[in-house]
This record gives C-alpha cells, sequence and structure tokens, in this order.
C-alpha cells in the first residue's frame, strides 16, 4: 500500500508540476506575442496618423489673393461666405473659391470694421481646430520616439531569449506518458506472445520489487527489443508501461543529437534524473543504433559527439543503484552495429526478439486492428491469414485500412473479401497502372508471366499458384503470384528451384521471340541475391560449408578478409548456379510449349487469372522429367 501510495503521490505531482509548466510556457508565448503586437500596432498607428494628417490637409488647389482685394470683394458684394480657420481665410465667390491670410492674433470681424466695410450681407463662419491640431503634433512628435524604444526592449529581450536557448538546449525532450494518458495493454498486441512473456515478468518486477528483494534478485535495467520493422518494438514498450501502470519517458535516439558539442550527454543525464525522480519508471529509447554504434569506427576522434552521448548512457545505466526502480527499454533493428558494452549485462540484461508474426499471429493482429470497421459475415480470416505470409503487424495494420478505404470509395456498407485481396496486392505489389503498351508489348509480358507460372506449375517443392497478372503494378508490367506457405528452414533443392522460376520469364522470352527485354531485370537481381547468399551464406556450393559474408563491407573503409581469388570462385559459383536454373526453365517451357501459347492467349484476353482458372487450363500440377544439368555447385 505504501508503495502504490508513492507511486500515485510521484504521478500526481510529476502532473501538477506539467500542468504549471505548461501554464507558464503559454504566459511567456503570450508575453512574447504582445510585444510584437505592441510593435506593430506602434507602426500601424504612426502610418495611420500620417495618413489622417494627409486627408485632413487636402493639397491646395485653391487660389491665393491678397486680403486688401477680398475686402474690396465684401464691399462690392461679390462674396458670400468666408470660412476662417486659425489664420486661413477660405473664400466662396460666385463662380470660384480664393484663399487669403490675415495677420496671426488678430480678428476678422474686427479686420473688416477698420477697413470700414459691413459683413451683414456675408455669412462668416469661424472653426476652430486647434485641440486637434494639438492632438497631431503631439502624436506625430512622441509616437516615433515610443516606438523606438519598443523597438530596441523588443531586440535586446529577444537577445536574452536567445541566450536562453542556448542553455536549454541540454534539457531533456522526452515524451512523457503519465497515467492520465490513455494505456495500451498487452491485450493491445499481438503476434508476439514470447515477447510479451518475457516483458511480463518487468511489469512484475515494477509492481511487486519487495518479492524478488527477498530473493536476492535485482531489477534488469535494461531490455533490448531488436526485430524488423513494423514489427511492434515501440507498442510493446507502450503496452509494457501500460501494464506497470508506471510514468513512460520516450524518446528516439536521433533527438539526443545536436550540433554544439556535449547537448547528447547533457539531456542524457536531464532525462535519467527526470525519470529517477518519477520512479517507478520507464525509459524508451527508439533507435537506440542512431547513439549506440561501436565506438571508435569511422574518422571522428574521441571528442565525437555521438560517442559522447553513448558514453554517458553507459554510465547512467551502470550508475544504478540496486534500489532503484527504473528499466530502460531499447528498441534497434540493426543490433549487429551496437556497441558491446552497452549490450553486455548489467546494461541490457535481456534481449527480446520479435520476429515477422506467424499464421496465428497474423490472425490475432487482424482481429485487433479489425476492431470498429465494419465487415461481411463471410470473411474468411483464416484464408487472409494464410494469404498475408511475410507481413509485419504495420503491414497487416496498412492492409486494412487501405481495404477500408476501397470499400468506402465504392460506396459499399462492409468490408468484403474482394476488399481485402485487393489491399494486400496493393500493399505487396502496389497500386494497379493502366499504362499505355502496344501489343507487341502486352504479349511479351503475357509470355513472360506465362513463363513464371508454368516453371513454378512444374516445380515439386514451390507453392501454388494464386495469381498471374500482366495488369501494371508500381514499376513492374505484371506478376506473377504464390500462396506462400509456412516455411522455417530452406533446403537447396527449394532455393534452386526458385531461382528457377524466377527466370522463367526470361526464359520464355528467349523461347518464343528469341529476343530480351529489359522486364527481366528485377527477376535477375534477385536470382542473382538468392545464388550469392547460398554461396557465400548457408555454404550451398563446391566451395564447401564455409561463411564468405566478409566480402561485405561493414563500414566505409574495412578492408575485406576475402581474397581476390576467392571472390572470384564466389562468382564462378553464382554464374553456375544461374546457369543450370536458366537451363532447367528453358527446357521446362520447351516441353510445355502449346500450355505455353495457351496461357499466354488467356492473359491477353483476361489479364489477370486467378489460381483455380490457372489449374482449369493447364491441369493438375505435375513435374515432366527434366532433370538439372548435371554441374558440381
Amino acid at each position: 500500500m505504501a508503495n502504490g501510495k508513492k507511486n500515485n503521490l510521484s504521478a500526481d505531482s510529476l502532473r501538477r508540476e506539467a500542468s504549471k509548466a505548461g501554464k507558464k510556457q503559454k504566459l511567456k508565448v503570450k508575453f512574447k506575442t504582445s510585444w510584437k503586437n505592441l510593435f506593430l500596432y506602434g507602426f500601424l498607428a504612426l502610418f495611420a496618423a500620417f495618413l489622417f494628417l494627409s486627408v485632413t490637409q487636402p493639397m491646395e488647389q485653391t487660389r491665393t489673393v491678397p486680403l486688401s482685394q477680398v475686402i474690396s470683394d465684401v464691399k462690392a458684394g461679390k462674396i458670400k461666405e468666408i470660412t476662417v480657420v486659425d489664420n486661413k481665410l477660405t473664400v466662396k465667390k460666385d463662380k470660384e473659391t480664393v484663399q487669403t491670410f490675415k495677420e496671426p492674433g488678430s480678428n476678422v470681424y474686427q479686420l473688416f470694421k477698420d477697413a470700414g466695410v459691413s459683413l451683414d450681407k456675408t455669412n462668416v463662419a469661424v472653426k476652430d481646430e486647434t485641440g486637434v491640431n494639438s492632438w497631431i503634433n503631439i502624436l506625430t512628435s512622441i509616437l516615433p520616439i515610443v516606438l523606438m524604444v519598443a523597438f530596441f526592449y523588443f531586440i535586446f529581450r529577444q537577445a536574452r531569449g536567445a541566450q536562453e536557448s542556448i542553455f536549454s538546449f541540454g534539457q531533456s525532450r522526452a515524451k512523457l506518458f503519465s497515467k492520465d494518458t490513455p494505456r495500451i495493454r498487452f491485450s493491445d498486441v499481438a503476434g508476439v506472445d514470447e515477447a510479451k512473456q518475457e516483458l511480463t515478468e518487468i511489469v512484475d518486477f515494477l509492481k511487486n520489487p519487495g518479492k524478488y528483494k527477498a530473493m536476492g534478485a535485482r531489477t534488469p535495467k535494461g531490455v533490448l527489443m531488436v526485430g524488423p520493422s513494423g514489427t511492434g518494438k515501440t507498442l510493446l514498450a507502450r503496452a509494457t508501461a501500460g501494464e506497470a501502470n508506471v510514468p513512460f519517458f520516450s524518446m528516439a535516439g536521433s533527438e539526443f543529437m545536436e550540433m554544439l558539442v556535449g547537448v547528447g550527454a547533457s539531456r542524457v543525464r536531464d532525462l535519467f534524473n527526470t525519470a529517477k525522480k518519477n520512479q517507478p519508471a520507464i525509459i524508451f529509447i527508439d533507435e537506440v543504433d542512431a547513439i549506440g554504434r561501436q565506438r571508435g569506427v569511422g574518422f571522428m576522434g574521441g571528442h565525437d559527439e555521438r560517442e559522447q552521448t553513448l558514453n554517458q548512457i553507459l554510465v547512467e545505466m551502470d550508475g544504478f543503484s540496486p534500489t532503484e526502480q527504473l528499466v530502460v527499454i531499447a528498441a534497434t533493428n540493426r543490433p549487429d552495429v551496437l556497441d558491446p558494452a552497452l549490450v553486455r549485462p548489467g546494461r541490457f540484461d535481456r534481449r527480446v526478439m520479435l520476429d515477422m508474426p506467424d499464421v496465428e499471429g497474423r490472425r490475432a493482429i487482424l482481429s485487433i486492428h479489425a476492431r470498429g470497421k465494419p465487415f461481411v459475415k463471410n470473411v474468411n480470416w483464416e484464408k487472409v491469414a494464410k494469404r498475408t505470409v511475410g507481413f509485419s503487424g504495420a503491414d497487416l495494420e496498412n492492409m486494412l485500412n487501405e481495404a477500408a478505404i476501397l470499400a468506402a470509395r465504392l460506396n459499399k456498407k462492409a468490408i468484403d473479401m474482394k476488399d481485402l485481396e485487393e489491399a494486400a496486392t496493393k500493399v505487396k505489389l502496389g497500386p494497379e497502372k493502366r499504362r499505355l503498351q502496344s501489343e507487341e508489348d502486352r504479349e511479351m509480358t503475357a509470355y513472360h508471366e506465362a513463363g513464371h507460372a508454368l516453371v513454378s506449375w512444374q516445380m515439386p517443392h514451390m507453392d501454388p499458384l494464386h495469381r498471374i497478372s500482366i495488369v501494371s503494378r508500381g514499376l513492374s508490367l505484371g506478376h506473377t503470384m504464390m500462396e506462400p506457405t509456412e516455411h522455417v528452414h530452406e533446403t537447396k533443392t527449394r532455393l534452386l528451384e526458385q531461382i528457377s522460376v524466377m527466370l522463367g520469364g526470361r526464359a520464355a522470352e528467349k523461347l518464343i521471340f528469341n529476343e530480351m527485354t529489359t522486364g527481366a531485370s528485377d527477376d535477375i537481381a534477385k536470382a542473382t541475391e538468392v545464388a550469392r547468399t547460398m554461396v557465400v551464406e548457408f555454404g550451398m556450393s563446391a566451395l564447401g560449408p564455409i561463411n564468405l559474408n566478409g566480402e561485405k563491407k561493414r563500414f566505409f573503409g574495412e578492408q575485406s578478409n576475402i581474397s581476390e581469388e576467392m571472390a572470384a570462385k564466389i562468382d564462378e559459383q553464382v554464374q553456375k548456379i544461374t546457369d543450370v536454373a536458366y537451363k532447367q526453365a528453358i527446357a521446362i517451357l520447351k516441353k510445355l510449349r502449346k500450355k505455353l501459347d495457351l496461357l499466354a492467349g488467356e492473359l491477353l484476353k483476361k489479364e489477370t487469372i486467378e489460381g483455380e482458372e490457372f489449374l482449369k487450363l493447364v491441369g493438375p500440377k505435375r513435374t515432366i522429367n527434366v532433370a538439372l544439368v548435371p554441374a558440381r555447385f
């Protein structure tokens, strides 16, 4: 109970501090904005004042005459109205308006009386604008000074703010997910059951530390989650914090880095100090390889900013006292580049592996992401799960979203299997593209895809055919898709069959048109990659069970540990494998020339042929007697 009360108090205090900081930040932003507005409004006021002056004092277009002439005209009865403004007299005659000026301080009535002229027949209007002119004079004289003072104050304030921001570089920018944030639970994560089991113990450590202290066990300091992109590493870390109901500090590895030396290490210290004040807590560092790479690699010396940041993380994690309830969870998809000091026991005590989900995992992931989406009743989720071999959790979520978008575009009320099938194909190959092709191009594409399909049909270990299409998707002009099955191990025979299927399109082009096209470039690249992997990694060649992957340089400037003679032998073995597979594809298509023409013709008519239609055209799967060309590899 005491520990739970402490957790609540720390979380509440953390929330109050965050609320106060947010209010201060809002006030600060408003204050800065008000000074900017003050400067702007002052400038506008000055502009309006000058505009007002220009309006109230129009350009003088009236003729100026002597005062004696005006007196003579009044005496002759030629003037109907005189307007007096200060020392200026505006005189209206029958056909024109003129102006004249009197001496300052003199009275206009006394002036005409002294001249012996009566104003009984003339309308005299006296206007007093001394107050308005006084305010205008004050405004035009004082406002520039006020604006100048405000301008320099604004400049000095901005300079002081920039100086303060330099010292704020070292503060942590981690995002805080407190217990009031909508929590993610382990029930919201699927397809990674083994990883969830590992992290369940971490949750129990944070909830019940006394049980483990009684046995002399200490809390694991770090958990390193390793897996391909999209497998749910970040989601699983948030679910761990949600299950433990503790503060969760999330930060990406790249956010520690700045152009100023020492900023990354300062942010690490600030992050760990903040987390220690709110323990039990979890620190999550995403893409830790951005700062956790091996030290001493590259051209930078010991003062490299990245290495200083890594050194600070090593110190903070090794400096934990046994009583601290703080767990660091890091995620990466490149564990091979991490520094050995970072992944040793005592820092990251556990390594949790996340793989692509199997069929059961995909089914569970689909059930989670299908929430809130309307589906028809006859959706075969088992078939969808088997159809999406190789899809990560992120791919499955994207597939269901694309299916929902497609159904909405077609004004459907529910998502059906056609939408799911199209969405899966779109995620894997890209959207359909109706490119303008000549009949010759369409025919070449049809024979190319038919070659892939028939070679696959003859291979005993290849997966069943799912679809053949000459509709362009992404960068390809057509595609031949299989119904993939789960394979833990890949055999040499199956890999050779895969290479033959990949080269089946080029073999069909050579057989039918006695020509080669650029459409097989991607197939050739993939076939060469599989063949090279068989030689240098799997040891499936005449070179024996030797790992020759050292021919690939991991770092710039690193020398290869493979001699030129061995590299030449590797290239020879790769060439032998691809030659044998290509000749086998040619032999199969020669035996099945009639079926090749029939299948290509149907593709030109329908553009897309499903697996069931394919079997009706060519018959059930069987293997003709076409042995591999003898070769030692």
